[in-house]
């Protein structure tokens, strides 16, 4: 079992005040509630061999049943950008950076995220290629008479023209955040990333229902 499950107060506290001097946009005892609530959220994984966080399974349940994101790649690019170190688990700290961002990102901030999403092979920009494959897989549910492909193809080509301001045929950082500030509508142009507001305020109702009796 996961040692971080079986933290006490004191550690919770101690751990708490630490994540709240690196984490933006948390106080310290927000950031102890989604300690918390993160230590109940792996206590109800049912594989837990190894790793010590979220797994790719649970983190999927959340950002579906929670937030309210339907889109299986979507959600893979989420859990990867949330998993910094890339060990296959979302650790304590990473849920919580990864939180801050999601739900109180600046809009800044919020570029960023959406563009490290949509890198798909983390290169730095958004190819061509990669724009087709996150359009196709979000638009293409059904098949249909005409070639959808073709579409698709159609739809890259004009995020393109809009987006691509050094004409090279691929999106770097400056070119997507230059269209988004022109543009806020095209900050989750390739796929939903981000959770509505209705839905970040459910979740923080929740997870610090509390603090206002306090």
């Amino acid at each position: 079992m996961p040692t971080i499950i079986l933290m006490n107060r004191r550690m919770i506290k101690n751990l708490a005040e630490s994540i709240s001097k690196e984490v933006k946009h948390f106080n310290k005892t927000e950031v102890e509630h989604l300690i918390r609530q993160f230590n109940s959220l792996v206590g109800k994984q049912s594989d837990r061999r190894g790793g010590s966080g979220l797994d790719r399974a649970r983190f999927r349940n959340i950002l579906h049943n929670t937030f309210g994101l339907t889109d299986d790649m979507m959600m893979d690019r989420v859990f990867r950008v949330f998993d910094k170190d890339n060990d296959s688990y979302v650790s304590v700290k990473e849920w919580i950076e990864g939180l801050s961002v999601f739900l109180r990102g600046t809009f800044d901030e919020k570029i960023k995220y959406c563009f490290d999403i949509y890198d798909l092979n983390g290169n730095g920009y958004i190819s061509r290629e990669e724009m087709f494959h996150m359009l196709k897989n979000s638009l293409i549910r059904q098949p249909t008479e005409e070639d959808p492909e073709e579409g698709v193809k159609d739809l890259v080509e004009i995020a393109l023209k809009k987006m691509d301001h050094d004409h090279d045929s691929q999106l770097s950082y400056a070119d997507f955040e230059r269209a988004v500030k022109d543009e806020s509508l095209l900050l989750e142009a390739f796929g939903t990333c981000l959770p509505d507001a209705k839905r970040v305020l459910a979740f923080e109702q929740h997870a610090f229902q509390d603090l206002s009796e306090h």
